[in-house]
């Protein structure tokens, strides 16, 4: 008898594949990861508002005794917490003779300039203004009009979470030589998980394609989407399947929500946020990817508890997959440059 997966998705965490396929017996992808969907699904993207915000940074980084700096687009950011554990934000210069206040001590909600002692209290002082900043529970969002372009909103586009008092979360940073629409691309690129990370993925069938997302399913809201089935390796043949949709809320956002199987409600958010450029011009973006992991299984409860070795853990594995994907937009930032890009030049064979 003929099990349909969906219902096995539903009932078991784990399965045993019966034939694994080696690597480069797989069916190719290539055909299906048509440049130019990719290339739509990130024009989508890029043409959704954002209201001028930038993620820069995790909440937890940010302490009562210290600020977190932060380089956006060449402008320098600072934010802290004032006397009432509130978030102030504003340019990371200090106002005085320009020195970086990423690196001045907070005492008692107050940033203190370590040149000359300036104090600032998150108030407009000698030309210093505070800027619009937002803590959504696990990242902190800034906006800078100036670097935006577009019309301000409130409050950025923060998709639906799980409900973070019952997940495990970790926020995973690192940066490279491109612009943010290359990490947008290489995550809408779902071909490429079982080819590019087969340590990883396997099994990986992309179900549908720029199609409307189910909201009361993903909570999602976005003209573009991929919805992918694909098996997450544990030990040998053992592999964990479950059903995700990627959507993109933002410019410069990507999320990818667990729908079916292991895990399901459990969200991968990637934030790409342009640094500026390097000492050779060249463009820098930093990944901030937030993992919020939950489980309706009994026992979830208890594992929540071993989050603080549970998140090195996490965190390891996203670096893992950022070292190839990053390579991936880091090379599609240099044929773009080059005046090589591939999304225009190709043709279906």
């Amino acid at each position: 008898m003929t099990v349909d997966r969906s219902s096995r998705l539903a009932r078991i965490p784990l399965s045993l594949r019966r034939r694994p396929v080696p690597w480069a017996q797989q069916q190719p992808t290539w055909r299906q990861a048509r440049p130019n969907v990719i290339a739509e699904a990130l024009k989508q993207s890029q043409g959704q508002p954002s209201g001028n915000w930038f993620v820069v940074g995790a909440t937890r980084d940010i302490r009562n005794n210290r600020p977190l700096g932060r380089t956006v687009a060449g402008h320098e950011v600072v934010v802290w917490r004032d006397a009432r554990d509130r978030l102030v934000a504003g340019p990371g210069a200090c106002p005085h003779l320009g020195a970086p206040l990423r690196n001045s001590p907070v005492h008692c909600g107050t940033l203190v300039c370590h040149w000359h002692g300036l104090a600032l209290k998150g108030t407009p002082f000698a030309g210093w203004e505070p800027l619009p900043v937002h803590d959504d529970g696990v990242l902190v969002w800034v906006r800078l009009d100036e670097v935006g372009g577009e019309t301000p909103s409130s409050a950025p586009t923060v998709i639906t979470r799980p409900n973070l008092s019952h997940a495990v979360s970790v926020v995973y940073e690192n940066a490279g030589t491109c612009e943010p629409e290359d990490i947008i691309a290489n995550r809408l690129d779902p071909w490429h998980g079982a080819w590019f990370h087969p340590y990883s993925f396997v099994d990986l069938a992309v179900v549908n394609a720029l199609d409307t997302p189910d909201t009361a399913t993903t909570g999602v809201h976005a003209d573009n989407s991929f919805t992918i089935d694909v098996s997450f390796k544990v030990a040998g043949r053992l592999v964990v399947p479950v059903r995700a949709v990627f959507t993109a809320p933002e410019p410069r956002t990507i999320a990818m929500h667990i729908t079916k199987g292991e895990g399901r409600g459990s969200v991968v958010e990637t934030h790409a946020t342009p640094l500026g450029p390097d000492e050779h011009g060249n463009p820098r973006t930093a990944i901030i990817e937030a993992i919020m992991a939950v489980s309706d299984r009994r026992g979830f409860a208890a594992v929540r508890t071993t989050a603080p070795v549970l998140r090195p853990l996490m965190r390891a594995a996203a670096g893992r997959l950022w070292r190839d994907d990053l390579a991936y937009a880091e090379r599609r930032w240099a044929l773009r440059s080059a005046g090589r890009d591939h999304d225009v030049k190709y043709t279906q064979a």
